[in-house]
């Protein structure tokens, strides 16, 4: 055996296999091994589970996709499209009602066809919608027939629900208004605190079914003081008023002595002239409040003891203005109180036409004291005792003199003739006119006595407006 070692193929060329006969190549043999530097890898099997995981979880979500806006489509059909209504009806939302509960009653009184329905298509629009829809609103709404979910949300959603209205007259007492509120059907609950006479604003306010007896309350303070702001911002310097409770007090009376538009100003005059001069208001309205409380009208004519009967809202006893408003006055009231005319007129009278007659002197306003009984005369039904008054003597309204400066600046001095009027609202201030007294004098013999001063003069009846 030779030792020499075999010298390598240092050309590079690889040895080709032994042929093979046609036979061997026909049997199955091993596949020839691929070079070793191009041998792919194999995927490993986590790569391939996350394939398959996110192929299928995409499947089932196009899937999920494609149902869902199938169904969307459907249930957009169905919130579109006209509803079951068949006729207008309302339909009330209480106040604290929830939208599952409003859906459920629209289900049940057949106005909707599906509450979930409803529900969802409120969701979508408050939280995608161009317009973002509010929640839905306590009210009473009229709903046309055929009317689809969208609209009937729309309706509920905007609030444009049925609106009452409650009127409110000037120169109601505070109780008078509550007593009237309580009647309102429409309004619920109860007044918690009841208002002070003079806060509230009379006028004509609108709510929907349902409202708070309380909110109209409160919504009348807020339009008063509004109101009150604007005057007494840009009042007259030369006002005898130091507060806006004065002027509301003041507005008040103004209020109660006439329900004339275009008598107020001058009624504001003869006040304030006479608070000027220290003359006593003498206001009969101002009586009536402190016998009533403010709980009504009194419903009969003042009586003489009741009109020398010193309390703190008899103006007839007191100096300057009573204690507090005896009524709401409106805006024309307050106005007037604000901007009274220029006048030197200290009395008015009733004249027979459902206006009165003012004056500057106490002549004057005898005078139409006088003509006002020609026309009580007229127009009063005669009775008996008319008639047999008639047949004596009528004596003459006698004059008494103008005061003299000093009575007419010193506070307790005799009361002056009062503003003689209708009254407003219903109230009666007739007085006892003293004429039947006169009357038997005379048919005694005895010769009838000259007053000794204003407050002895007798008062004409003055006949009572209806409400």
């Amino acid at each position: 055996m030779s030792n020499r070692r075999k010298k390598p193929d240092v050309t590079g060329r690889t040895k080709t296999a032994a042929a093979r006969s046609p036979a061997e190549r026909l049997e199955p043999g091993r596949a020839p091994s691929r070079p070793r530097g191009l041998e792919a890898r194999e995927p490993s099997r986590f790569v391939a589970g996350t394939v398959r995981v996110f192929s299928g979880l995409f499947t089932v979500a196009l899937v999920a996709m494609l149902t869902l806006s199938g169904a969307g489509l459907v249930v957009l059909h169905q919130y579109e499209s006209p509803g079951p209504l068949e006729t207008a009806r309302t339909f009330v939302v209480p106040k604290g009602e929830g939208r599952i509960a409003i859906a459920e009653r629209l289900e049940r009184e057949g106005i909707i066809t599906n509450r979930w329905t409803f529900i969802g298509g409120h969701l979508v629009q408050s939280m995608f919608g161009a317009k973002k829809t509010p929640e839905l609103k306590a009210g009473e709404y009229e709903l046309k027939e055929r009317t689809s979910m969208r609209q009937v949300m729309d309706v509920l959603a905007e609030g444009k629900s049925i609106l009452y209205k409650v009127t409110v007259p000037e120169g109601l007492t505070s109780q008078q208004i509550v007593e009237r509120l309580k009647g309102e059907a429409n309004l619920t609950g109860d007044i918690t605190k009841p208002p002070a006479e003079g806060t509230l604003l009379p006028d004509t306010y609108q709510f929907s079914k349902g409202a708070s007896r309380q909110e109209i309350i409160e919504k009348m303070q807020a339009e008063m003081q509004k109101t009150l702001a604007k005057f007494w911002d840009k009042r007259p310097a030369d006002l005898p008023l130091r507060t806006v409770e004065e002027a509301v007090t003041f507005a008040s009376i103004v209020e109660k002595e006439t329900g004339k538009p275009d008598e107020r100003d001058r009624v504001a005059a003869v006040f304030y002239n006479r608070l000027k001069k220290g003359m006593r208001l003498q206001s009969d309205p101002t009586i009536i409040y402190g016998i009533t409380g403010g709980q009504g009208t009194l419903g009969r004519g003042l009586t003489r003891t009741e009109i020398d009967t010193k309390t703190a809202y008899n103006t007839y006893q007191i100096n300057g203005l009573p204690p507090g408003p005896i009524a709401n006055p409106g805006r024309a009231a307050l106005e007037a109180t604000f901007s009274p005319a220029k006048t030197n007129d200290l009395y008015f009278v009733a004249d027979g036409t459902g206006g009165h007659a003012f004056s500057e002197t106490l002549k004057e306003h005898n005078s139409a004291v006088q003509k006002w009984r020609e026309v009580e005369k007229q127009t009063k039904p005669k009775t008996m005792a008319d008639e047999r008054d008639a047949a004596a003597p009528d004596p003459d309204v006698t004059p008494i003199p103008e005061p003299n400066a000093a009575e007419a600046t010193d506070p307790d001095a005799p009361a002056q003739p009062a503003a003689r009027h209708q009254a407003d609202s219903g109230k009666s201030n007739a007085k006892p006119d003293g004429k039947a007294d006169a009357k038997a004098a005379a048919s005694k013999g005895a010769k009838a006595v000259t007053p000794a001063n204003a407050a002895e003069i007798p008062l004409p009846v003055r006949k009572p407006k209806k409400p």
